[in-house]
């Protein structure tokens, strides 16, 4: 006996088909849906060139399209640093560079002895604005565009007229006298007196204040209303930051020396901190700062970028804070003692109440002077030199 189920079901898909059929010939002959071109889809990299600058090293990709990406690799040894990204353009080689995610991981995951590594990582970080600033030109539009379009319309920077951050002024003894710890809150107190309530006030204690004295100088500088204690302590010991979490009251912000989603989600698990920092130029790039930003929206815990390159990484960096849900304030630095003005010229601006403008034009928005790049590498003053911190007595100290 004929099934009236099945021939209903056969009937059903006759019909599907048939209307699928005629879909396709309308989006066939759809002038505009046939007039879309996917500019990503037939490019390959060429050529990856690494340029140690100063203290920084620019990279440099080319492409068979003529589309050029830059990039930058900040706290490496710059020569190191040049010498291994072209030696990870043997992965990058006929790649599309629009693969941001499919490279980033071929790069992390290509060495399993050498995965996570600061130097590894910060190359890789280098290499990843340098694919996002080729992909935003292929599309003729800015990065944060890509990230899902920006979520303000400036990004507050500091130091600005109205925020900057204090320092420790060199190491400081693991426990302080009265005079020790209120030589740090002096700076503090005046700094509130001049500027008065409305003006924000960080201090960056470098790692450079033990955390007995650290509890005995957080104690004293409540009354003053800081926005944050910035790097507390030196990573690799989650314990550290639980005791200090413990015993401060004040906002605790860390992570420019934690690298990727895994160095950063356990401050995020034991509630060690209030604000994360990570730093495009060492923490994966604009990708992983996607992927932190998400982790830290989880866990209700705001960003405040660090951020110590040129103009091209900071741009690198205005742009994934512009497309950042939680986002507090980002660091930037423009007087010229990082990188002198013209290697790296930038298209937004800062206004008088301290906020960074969005960037325009495709990929970074970011100019690179090659001559101007030869020039400063060939500064002897301008040459990178190892730090040799030390206390007073000699011995080594962590910052």
């Amino acid at each position: 006996m004929p099934n009236p189920a099945a021939s209903h079901d056969l009937d059903r898909r006759e019909a599907l088909g048939t209307m699928g059929l005629a879909l396709a010939g309308v989006v066939a002959a759809d002038p505009v849906a046939a007039g879309v071109e996917d500019r990503g889809a037939n490019i390959k990299i060429t050529s990856l060139r690494g340029i140690p600058c100063g203290p920084k090293t620019f990279l440099k990709i080319e492409t068979d399209k003529k589309v050029v990406g830059w990039g930058e690799v900040t706290g490496c040894e710059p020569k190191v640093a040049a010498v291994l990204a072209e030696s990870l353009f043997e992965l990058l080689d006929g790649e599309n560079p629009t693969r941001v995610e499919h490279l980033w991981q071929k790069l992390f995951r290509s060495h399993r002895d050498m995965r996570g590594g600061s130097i590894m990582v910060h190359v890789i970080s280098g290499i990843d604005m340098a694919l996002w600033d080729i992909t935003g030109k292929l599309w003729g539009v800015p990065v944060y565009r890509l990230l899902g379009g920006p979520l303000r319309d400036k990004v507050r920077m500091y130091p600005s007229p109205k925020a900057t951050k204090l320092g420790t002024g060199g190491p400081n003894p693991f426990s302080g006298n009265p005079g020790d710890v209120m030589g740090l809150v002096k700076g503090i107190e005046n700094l509130r007196k001049e500027k008065g309530p409305d003006y924000a006030i960080m201090f960056d204690a470098h790692c450079a204040i033990p955390p007995a004295m650290l509890i005995q100088f957080a104690a004293a500088v409540e009354p003053y209303n800081i926005l944050w204690l910035e790097e507390p302590a030196c990573p690799g010991n989650i314990e550290v930051f639980k005791r200090l979490k413990q015993q401060i009251r004040i906002p605790i912000a860390l992570g420019e020396r934690d690298r990727t989603i895994w160095e950063v989600i356990s401050y995020l698990q034991n509630g060690c901190i209030d604000i994360l920092q990570p730093d495009v130029g060492q923490t994966g790039g604009i990708s992983q700062m996607r992927k932190i930003a998400a982790l830290c929206e989880a866990y209700h815990v705001p960003l405040a970028p660090h951020n110590t390159c040129s103009e091209l990484g900071l741009s690198a960096s205005v742009h994934a804070s512009a497309a950042t849900t939680l986002f507090l304030i980002q660091e930037g630095y423009l007087d010229g003692h990082i990188m002198p003005a013209g290697v790296a010229r930038k298209n937004w601006a800062v206004d008088a109440d301290g906020y960074a403008s969005l960037p325009q034009g495709p990929g970074l928005g970011v100019e690179m002077d090659e001559a101007m790049i030869a020039k400063v590498a060939a500064d002897p003053k301008k040459t990178f030199k190892w730090p040799k911190p030390t206390y007073a007595d000699g011995a080594v100290r962590d910052y």
